[in-house]
């Protein structure tokens, strides 16, 4: 459910929100109460609610103080409470993003109408917060173990070869006659230190590069499997499927 705080001065008001509100139709709670701004910074920093109902005339602290302080840093759907007095006040707080605003004294209908769109808001921070932490993650997705230390001159030989020569094919037989020791004996040092083949760790790598060049937009899809040297298109959208559980289309959409 949506946590709900409520900032207003006047109990009698804030009671009167507070239960007159049938908020579990709008899959709302209300998660906690204050009685002025800077009470009301504590609880937005320690509650951390989807959405803020405050009014703006407040002792110690006022709404629109309040809302300058936290509703950037914690990002949450804002209704602000006001009096026909206040108007020009309720115009400027539109520039800190409130979703709505109802002047008093209070309409229940009014009200209703602005935790709706509160909610609507909410949705759509929580979406949007959902899909930066995805994105996020995926921008520092990594298949291969980086900082290790493999201590075996045959493996990090292996690994500065694929390091210089991924774009083109690779074969045993190349590492082989490039290193000087046979297919087998390059396979089991190999398996034994990294703890995976020579192919799986090439794949993983082209894969790695492939990634970074989506990221950056550095060339357009359909060439991203010839720059890192797995082939054709098609093909490569089979290999990062399998690695990565989408399409390269769709990772280049979410990143």
């Amino acid at each position: 459910m949506y946590k709900v705080l409520l900032v207003e001065d006047e109990e009698i008001i804030r009671c009167g929100i507070r239960n007159s509100i049938p908020w579990a139709e709008f899959g709302c709670c209300v998660a906690g109460e204050a009685g002025n701004g800077e009470e009301g910074a504590r609880q937005i920093e320690e509650l951390r609610p989807d959405i803020v109902i405050t009014d703006i005339n407040m002792p110690v602290m006022d709404g629109l103080a309040m809302l300058a302080a936290t509703k950037l840093k914690y990002d949450y759907a804002a209704v602000i409470l006001t009096g026909y007095s206040e108007f020009e006040y309720a115009r400027e707080a539109i520039r800190y993003g409130v979703s709505g605003y109802v002047l008093k004294p209070l309409n229940m209908n009014e009200m209703k109408e602005a935790l709706a769109q509160a909610v609507l808001e909410s949705k759509n921070i929580s979406y949007l917060r959902q899909r930066n932490q995805k994105e996020s993650e995926l921008k520092q997705i990594s298949l291969l173990e980086t900082e290790k230390d493999y201590q075996d001159p045959v493996v990090e030989n292996v690994l500065d070869y694929i390091g210089a020569n991924y774009r083109n094919k690779i074969m045993l037989s190349d590492l082989a006659e490039e290193l000087h020791y046979s297919e087998r004996y390059i396979s089991q040092r190999f398996q034994k230190a990294a703890g995976t083949t020579v192919i799986e760790y090439l794949n993983r790598y082209r894969l790695q590069k492939a990634l970074e060049l989506i990221r950056e937009k550095a060339c357009p899809l359909s060439e991203v499997g010839w720059e890192v040297g797995i082939g054709e298109y098609k093909y490569f959208n089979h290999v990062f499927k399998k690695y990565m559980g989408c399409s390269a289309r769709e990772y280049q959409q979410m990143v």
